[in-house]
Protein backbone atom coordinates (compact mmCIF):
# COMPACT_ATOMS: atom_id res chain seq x y z
CA UNK A 1 0.00 0.00 0.00
CA UNK A 2 1.41 3.69 -1.31
CA UNK A 3 2.24 6.06 1.24
CA UNK A 4 -1.04 8.48 -0.09
CA UNK A 5 -3.52 5.43 0.13
CA UNK A 6 -2.22 5.08 3.70
CA UNK A 7 -2.81 8.52 4.42
CA UNK A 8 -6.16 8.43 2.89
CA UNK A 9 -6.96 5.73 4.82
CA UNK A 10 -6.03 7.20 8.20
CA UNK A 11 -7.54 10.47 7.45
CA UNK A 12 -11.06 9.46 8.60
CA UNK A 13 -9.86 8.11 11.99
CA UNK A 14 -7.87 11.00 12.42
CA UNK A 15 -10.64 13.75 12.37
CA UNK A 16 -12.84 11.42 14.57
CA UNK A 17 -10.11 11.22 17.01
CA UNK A 18 -9.73 15.11 17.21
CA UNK A 19 -13.50 15.61 17.39
CA UNK A 20 -13.43 13.11 20.24
CA UNK A 21 -10.47 15.07 21.73
CA UNK A 22 -12.78 18.46 21.26
CA UNK A 23 -15.65 16.91 22.52
CA UNK A 24 -13.73 15.83 25.51
CA UNK A 25 -11.82 19.39 26.06
CA UNK A 26 -15.28 21.52 25.51
CA UNK A 27 -16.72 19.17 28.43
CA UNK A 28 -13.64 19.55 30.99
CA UNK A 29 -13.73 23.15 30.19
CA UNK A 30 -17.28 24.35 30.31
CA UNK A 31 -17.64 24.46 34.34
CA UNK A 32 -14.92 27.08 34.15
CA UNK A 33 -16.46 28.79 31.08
CA UNK A 34 -20.02 29.04 32.88
CA UNK A 35 -18.47 30.02 36.17
CA UNK A 36 -16.83 32.75 33.88
CA UNK A 37 -19.92 33.50 32.70
CA UNK A 38 -21.95 33.75 35.76
CA UNK A 39 -19.24 36.03 37.40
CA UNK A 40 -19.72 38.98 34.36
CA UNK A 41 -23.72 39.00 34.35
CA UNK A 42 -25.78 41.15 35.95
CA UNK A 43 -28.21 40.25 39.21
CA UNK A 44 -30.95 41.30 37.21
CA UNK A 45 -29.81 38.67 34.47
CA UNK A 46 -30.03 35.82 36.96
CA UNK A 47 -33.70 36.14 37.08
CA UNK A 48 -34.16 35.32 33.10
CA UNK A 49 -35.78 31.88 33.17
CA UNK A 50 -33.28 31.23 29.82
CA UNK A 51 -30.23 30.00 30.35
CA UNK A 52 -27.61 32.56 28.86
CA UNK A 53 -24.14 31.45 27.24
CA UNK A 54 -22.69 34.58 27.12
CA UNK A 55 -23.60 37.59 28.94
CA UNK A 56 -26.00 40.60 27.63
CA UNK A 57 -24.44 43.49 29.86
CA UNK A 58 -20.71 42.40 31.22
CA UNK A 59 -20.16 44.18 34.61
CA UNK A 60 -17.25 43.67 36.84
CA UNK A 61 -18.95 44.35 39.81
CA UNK A 62 -18.95 41.49 40.50
CA UNK A 63 -14.97 41.45 41.20
CA UNK A 64 -15.02 44.96 42.80
CA UNK A 65 -17.64 43.62 45.32
CA UNK A 66 -15.46 40.72 46.37
CA UNK A 67 -11.94 42.42 45.91
CA UNK A 68 -12.69 45.22 47.50
CA UNK A 69 -15.80 45.67 49.72
CA UNK A 70 -15.74 41.73 51.14
CA UNK A 71 -11.90 42.22 51.40
CA UNK A 72 -11.57 39.07 49.48
CA UNK A 73 -7.36 39.62 49.37
CA UNK A 74 -7.14 39.05 53.10
CA UNK A 75 -9.13 35.50 53.17
CA UNK A 76 -6.33 34.85 49.82
CA UNK A 77 -3.72 35.81 51.97
CA UNK A 78 -4.75 33.81 55.02
CA UNK A 79 -5.09 30.23 52.71
CA UNK A 80 -1.46 31.09 51.13
CA UNK A 81 0.05 31.34 54.23
CA UNK A 82 -1.75 28.21 55.46
CA UNK A 83 -1.67 26.26 52.67
CA UNK A 84 2.12 26.74 51.70
CA UNK A 85 3.21 26.13 55.19
CA UNK A 86 1.18 23.41 56.00
CA UNK A 87 2.23 21.58 52.65
CA UNK A 88 6.24 22.42 53.30
CA UNK A 89 5.84 20.50 56.59
CA UNK A 90 4.06 17.56 54.96
CA UNK A 91 6.83 17.08 52.64
CA UNK A 92 9.70 17.49 54.97
CA UNK A 93 8.13 15.30 57.41
CA UNK A 94 6.86 12.84 55.21
CA UNK A 95 9.64 12.70 52.89
CA UNK A 96 12.13 11.98 56.35
CA UNK A 97 9.24 9.42 57.46
CA UNK A 98 9.01 7.74 53.71
CA UNK A 99 13.18 7.99 53.58
CA UNK A 100 13.22 5.96 57.02
CA UNK A 101 10.59 3.59 55.78
CA UNK A 102 13.01 2.79 52.83
CA UNK A 103 16.24 2.39 54.33
CA UNK A 104 15.78 1.39 57.92
CA UNK A 105 14.47 -2.58 59.43
CA UNK A 106 12.30 -1.81 62.19
CA UNK A 107 11.47 -4.86 64.92
CA UNK A 108 8.22 -6.18 65.09
CA UNK A 109 6.71 -5.06 61.82
CA UNK A 110 6.55 -1.58 63.03
CA UNK A 111 6.95 -0.06 59.74
CA UNK A 112 3.92 -1.65 58.17
CA UNK A 113 2.14 -0.96 61.01
CA UNK A 114 2.68 2.95 60.79
CA UNK A 115 1.86 2.72 57.17
CA UNK A 116 -1.29 0.77 58.01
CA UNK A 117 -1.98 3.29 60.80
CA UNK A 118 -1.18 6.35 58.58
CA UNK A 119 -3.69 5.17 55.98
CA UNK A 120 -6.75 4.17 58.52
CA UNK A 121 -6.03 8.38 59.22
CA UNK A 122 -6.45 9.44 56.13
CA UNK A 123 -9.56 7.24 55.64
CA UNK A 124 -11.18 8.73 58.86
CA UNK A 125 -13.80 11.42 58.23
CA UNK A 126 -12.55 15.00 59.39
CA UNK A 127 -15.24 15.14 61.91
CA UNK A 128 -14.72 12.47 63.69
CA UNK A 129 -10.56 14.14 65.05
CA UNK A 130 -12.16 17.60 65.66
CA UNK A 131 -12.67 17.20 69.81
CA UNK A 132 -9.24 15.19 69.95
CA UNK A 133 -7.79 18.43 67.90
CA UNK A 134 -9.92 21.05 69.75
CA UNK A 135 -8.52 19.38 73.37
CA UNK A 136 -4.55 19.12 71.92
CA UNK A 137 -4.61 22.57 71.08
CA UNK A 138 -6.16 23.60 74.12
CA UNK A 139 -3.19 21.39 76.57
CA UNK A 140 -0.89 23.27 74.17
CA UNK A 141 -2.23 26.68 75.08
CA UNK A 142 -1.97 27.07 70.96
CA UNK A 143 -4.77 30.30 70.20
CA UNK A 144 -3.02 31.02 66.86
CA UNK A 145 -5.90 29.89 64.50
CA UNK A 146 -3.30 29.94 61.10
CA UNK A 147 -0.36 27.52 63.23
CA UNK A 148 -3.69 25.86 64.76
CA UNK A 149 -4.80 25.22 61.02
CA UNK A 150 -1.58 24.24 59.91
CA UNK A 151 -1.05 21.45 62.10
CA UNK A 152 -4.77 20.56 62.09
CA UNK A 153 -4.15 19.81 58.33
CA UNK A 154 -1.84 17.42 58.73
CA UNK A 155 -4.32 14.86 58.95
CA UNK A 156 -4.83 15.50 55.63
CA UNK A 157 -1.83 15.71 53.90
CA UNK A 158 0.81 13.89 55.66
CA UNK A 159 -0.10 9.94 55.68
CA UNK A 160 -0.78 11.50 50.79
CA UNK A 161 2.82 12.82 51.51
CA UNK A 162 4.24 9.50 52.92
CA UNK A 163 2.26 6.93 50.72
CA UNK A 164 3.12 9.21 47.33
CA UNK A 165 6.69 9.69 48.64
CA UNK A 166 6.96 6.09 49.60
CA UNK A 167 7.52 4.38 45.75
CA UNK A 168 9.71 7.69 44.68
CA UNK A 169 12.40 6.30 47.63
CA UNK A 170 12.05 2.82 47.04
CA UNK A 171 13.27 3.64 43.17
CA UNK A 172 16.60 5.20 44.26
CA UNK A 173 19.50 2.18 44.39
CA UNK A 174 20.92 2.71 47.56
CA UNK A 175 24.28 2.11 45.88
CA UNK A 176 24.24 5.89 45.38
CA UNK A 177 24.12 6.97 48.95
CA UNK A 178 26.81 4.10 50.09
CA UNK A 179 29.03 5.08 47.47
CA UNK A 180 28.40 9.18 48.63
CA UNK A 181 29.05 7.77 51.81
CA UNK A 182 32.22 5.96 51.34
CA UNK A 183 33.35 8.97 49.31
CA UNK A 184 33.18 10.74 52.97
CA UNK A 185 29.56 12.33 53.00
CA UNK A 186 27.65 11.81 55.99
CA UNK A 187 24.15 10.40 55.61
CA UNK A 188 22.19 13.24 55.85
CA UNK A 189 24.66 15.06 53.30
CA UNK A 190 24.06 11.69 50.91
CA UNK A 191 20.16 12.60 51.55
CA UNK A 192 20.35 16.53 50.45
CA UNK A 193 22.64 16.02 47.79
CA UNK A 194 21.85 12.54 46.38
CA UNK A 195 18.18 11.51 46.94
CA UNK A 196 16.55 14.68 47.38
CA UNK A 197 17.49 15.34 43.75
CA UNK A 198 16.18 12.19 42.46
CA UNK A 199 12.99 12.45 44.38
CA UNK A 200 11.82 15.74 42.91
CA UNK A 201 8.98 14.64 40.56
CA UNK A 202 7.59 12.80 43.86
CA UNK A 203 8.17 15.78 45.81
CA UNK A 204 6.23 18.07 43.19
CA UNK A 205 3.54 15.37 42.86
CA UNK A 206 2.98 15.93 46.60
CA UNK A 207 3.02 18.89 47.09
CA UNK A 208 0.65 19.47 44.11
CA UNK A 209 -2.21 17.10 45.74
CA UNK A 210 -1.08 18.54 49.22
CA UNK A 211 -1.26 22.29 48.18
CA UNK A 212 -4.68 21.38 46.52
CA UNK A 213 -6.22 19.58 49.84
CA UNK A 214 -5.57 22.69 51.91
CA UNK A 215 -6.47 25.07 49.90
CA UNK A 216 -9.82 23.86 49.79
CA UNK A 217 -10.32 22.32 53.57
CA UNK A 218 -13.28 23.65 55.00
CA UNK A 219 -14.12 21.60 57.91
CA UNK A 220 -11.39 22.13 60.13
CA UNK A 221 -11.26 26.10 58.88
CA UNK A 222 -15.12 26.56 59.82
CA UNK A 223 -14.64 25.14 63.43
CA UNK A 224 -11.27 26.51 64.40
CA UNK A 225 -11.60 29.67 62.81
CA UNK A 226 -13.89 31.98 65.03
CA UNK A 227 -13.48 35.52 63.94
CA UNK A 228 -13.93 36.70 59.58
CA UNK A 229 -9.98 38.11 59.61
CA UNK A 230 -9.05 34.42 60.58
CA UNK A 231 -11.09 32.85 57.54
CA UNK A 232 -9.71 31.08 54.58
CA UNK A 233 -11.21 31.48 50.95
CA UNK A 234 -13.65 28.53 51.53
CA UNK A 235 -14.82 29.84 54.52
CA UNK A 236 -15.55 33.22 52.72
CA UNK A 237 -16.93 31.85 49.94
CA UNK A 238 -19.67 30.04 52.19
CA UNK A 239 -20.94 33.43 53.36
CA UNK A 240 -22.21 34.33 49.96
CA UNK A 241 -24.83 31.72 50.48
CA UNK A 242 -27.27 33.22 52.83
CA UNK A 243 -30.40 32.07 54.52
CA UNK A 244 -32.80 33.91 52.17
CA UNK A 245 -30.86 34.16 48.86
CA UNK A 246 -27.32 33.18 46.99
CA UNK A 247 -24.95 35.80 45.51
CA UNK A 248 -24.34 34.10 42.44
CA UNK A 249 -22.40 36.80 40.94
CA UNK A 250 -19.79 37.05 43.44
CA UNK A 251 -20.02 33.23 44.29
CA UNK A 252 -18.71 32.70 40.58
CA UNK A 253 -16.36 35.95 41.00
CA UNK A 254 -14.85 34.29 44.23
CA UNK A 255 -14.56 31.19 43.27
CA UNK A 256 -12.46 31.97 39.52
CA UNK A 257 -10.13 34.47 41.64
CA UNK A 258 -9.60 31.42 44.18
CA UNK A 259 -8.73 28.95 41.66
CA UNK A 260 -6.70 31.41 39.80
CA UNK A 261 -3.33 30.78 42.49
CA UNK A 262 -3.60 27.07 42.67
CA UNK A 263 -3.52 27.37 39.15
CA UNK A 264 -0.44 29.47 38.65
CA UNK A 265 1.14 27.01 41.68
CA UNK A 266 0.68 23.88 39.48
CA UNK A 267 2.24 25.28 36.61
CA UNK A 268 5.24 26.39 38.63
CA UNK A 269 5.81 22.75 40.37
CA UNK A 270 4.95 21.40 36.77
CA UNK A 271 8.57 22.56 35.62
CA UNK A 272 10.19 21.35 38.25
CA UNK A 273 7.89 17.79 37.64
CA UNK A 274 9.17 17.52 34.44
CA UNK A 275 13.37 18.41 35.54
CA UNK A 276 13.50 16.03 38.07
CA UNK A 277 12.21 13.18 35.82
CA UNK A 278 14.82 14.42 33.19
CA UNK A 279 17.24 14.12 36.39
CA UNK A 280 16.47 10.90 37.11
CA UNK A 281 17.04 9.64 33.70
CA UNK A 282 20.29 10.34 33.92
CA UNK A 283 21.17 7.77 36.47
Amino acid sequence: MSASALHKELAPKRILLYLLTFAVVAVALFPIWWLVNTSLKTPLEFLSPEATFFPRAPTLNHYREVLVERGFLRFLGNTALVSVAATALSLLVGSLAAYSLTRFRFPLRLDALFLLWALVIRTIPPIVLVIPLFIMFRELRLTNVRAILILAYQVYTLPLAIWMLLGFFREIPRELEEAAMTDGASRVQALVRIVYPLVTPGLAAAGIFCMITTWNEFTYALIFARVPSDFTVPIAIATFITEYRTLWGPLAAGGLISSLPLLLFTVFVQRHLLRGFALRGTF
